[in-house]
């Protein structure tokens, strides 16, 4: 599920001999097509730009050894925003989305390594949400999360949902039927993983197509 989700943004590039075949777009842009094949190799500004679109959020928090704020600035100077201002205000935005910014504004220039463990999800959520992106990404982000902090991760989800494609890998069943509109199930045949039912939340849950998809929901595989 993690590979699906890395081949996304392209982020499988990075990974020493991986292979991608298929098709994968994202409105008009073919992510795997030999063009941008080529501009991978290259590292041009057009895949940077795939993953401002698609950011990714991990199943382990990872702020840099920063400070808050920056590791909210970072990225937008890195895509190239220089004026102040427009910074603050991005962040500020970023950080309300994400129902941190009453929790830190008046320590934004400390670590970000000092925050909760629940706080960094947050705070990787909203260095995403900063770049103003079409697509997140989330790979298990409440497995590494007490029960509290994954209850106000999963309720941020919640409330994303409605402005952003979220596409979310989990391995806990209860938390894909509170917030999934679709849900699609993987698993491993033959040594290979693969797609083997997909449809809205209600229809994988309540009424399966394929048996092991009724088996897996009902607690009999997996």
């Amino acid at each position: 599920k993690t590979s699906f989700l890395s081949c996304l943004n392209r982020l499988t590039d990075l990974i020493p001999n991986a292979k991608v075949t298929g098709r994968i777009r994202i409105g008009s842009l073919d992510v795997l097509s030999p063009r941008m094949d080529a501009i991978a190799k290259g590292g041009a500004v057009e895949l940077i730009a795939l993953r401002r679109r698609v950011g990714m959020i991990f199943q382990k928090p990872t702020p840099f050894p920063f400070s808050i704020w920056k590791n909210l600035a970072f990225p937008l100077r890195e895509h190239g925003v220089k004026n102040r201002d427009k910074i603050a205000q991005l962040i500020e935005t970023a950080l309300r989305d994400v129902g941190l910014w009453d929790e830190v504004k008046d320590r934004l220039h400390t670590s970000a390594l000092a925050l909760s463990g629940g706080q960094k999800q947050r705070l990787c959520i909203a260095r995403a949400l900063v770049l103003q992106p079409e697509v997140l990404l989330l790979d298990e982000p409440c497995s590494a999360l007490d029960p509290i902090s994954s209850g106000v991760v999963e309720d941020l989800i919640a409330r994303l949902r409605g402005r952003y494609t979220l596409v979310i890998v989990t391995h806990n069943l209860a938390q894909a039927r509170r917030i999934a509109d679709y849900t699609a199930v993987f698993w491993v045949k033959e040594a290979v993983g693969r797609l083997i039912e997909y449809g809205c939340v209600e229809q994988i849950f309540e009424s399966p197509q394929q048996a092991l998809t009724a088996a897996y929901v009902n607690g009999m595989r997996g």
